[in-house]
């Protein structure tokens, strides 16, 4: 089993490494919340005193950590993570960040000999639980290959999608379907609630029609269809309408610097803002059905 290092044990982070625990790997952590640095020791692994610490003697360092300010700041500096890694050590960023950024990361790491791939994550919450997430990941072809071990105590779909930063551009290209696609199928219900359709007639014939998707068939967003989707629990996130909004600007920045043309993107994220600057932000991303309803 591997030494690894580990810096973000927030929603996403506390669970990844809990599985890594469970997989038999050798775990030093760092997190800012002594609380989630607890509940790892009690898990079984050893808490150090700054990130920096983390990648002292181990093979592998994971962060997950909210934007890429964080991940330059945690990586870069005299007590950062480039400067007490060995070389020949793994560098896997699985937090969301801007394309740009995980590509100047991969190349701070590279000028030191120390390997690098952008692994940003799908599956949400639940899916880091169970260990079932799936990771999109940028890299060097010999780094994706060491990675992927430590990668599949935490997911069960581990994807290389090309050079440094094609994880980070596959995961905001993802999310802009998924977010789009939430308003289209909201909207649908909405309209069908109007016309005195039945949701779940309508959930009956789309699910089996050409508007089937997975914002319609597995994630839902009004009550009763799919028993299992947050709409049944009063919309309780199991990826938060901030989260999404995050993902969206990632878009838009990277469609706008790479000269690309994204209306539908620009205008989810328009919709996405509104719905949380009326103060929604901490509810799943399918509430937004609620804003288009009028409630």
């Amino acid at each position: 089993m591997a030494k690894i290092g580990f810096v973000g044990l927030g929603n996403m982070g506390g669970p990844m490494a809990a599985n890594l625990l469970k997989s038999g790997h050798d775990l030093r952590v760092f997190d800012l919340s002594k609380a989630a640095l607890d509940t790892a020791v009690a898990q079984g692994a050893r808490a150090v005193a700054t990130a920096g610490e983390v990648a002292r003697d181990v093979e592998f360092v994971i962060t997950v950590l909210p934007a890429g300010k964080h991940v330059m700041s945690v990586y870069d500096g005299p007590d950062g993570l480039l400067a007490h890694a060995a070389p020949g050590t793994v560098m896997i960023d699985s937090s969301t960040i801007e394309v740009d950024v995980a590509r100047k990361v991969a190349d701070m790491a590279k000028a030191k000999g120390i390997g690098a791939v952008d692994a940003p994550i799908s599956g949400g919450v639940a899916g880091a639980a169970a260990g079932t997430l799936t990771f999109m990941v940028g890299g060097r072809e010999d780094d994706f290959n060491r990675a992927r071990m430590v990668l599949e105590g935490m997911g069960s779909n581990i994807i290389h999608a090309g050079d440094s930063g094609a994880g980070q551009a596959a995961k905001i290209c993802n999310n802009m379907v998924l977010g789009i696609s939430m308003i289209a199928v909201s909207e649908a219900f909405m309209l069908a609630k109007r016309l005195g359709l039945d949701a779940q007639k309508l959930f009956d014939i789309s699910s089996k029609a050409s508007g089937q998707c997975w914002s319609l068939t597995s994630y839902c967003p009004v009550p009763g269809p799919v028993p299992t989707s947050p709409a049944n629990r009063d919309y309780q996130p199991g990826f938060a309408v901030d989260m999404m909004l995050k993902d969206l600007k990632l878009a838009q920045l990277a469609s706008a610097s790479a000269g690309a043309t994204t209306p539908m993107g620009a205008l989810a994220e328009s919709l996405y803002a509104m719905y949380s600057n009326s103060g929604n932000g901490n509810k799943d991303f399918s509430a937004i059905v609620k804003m288009l309803d009028g409630a």
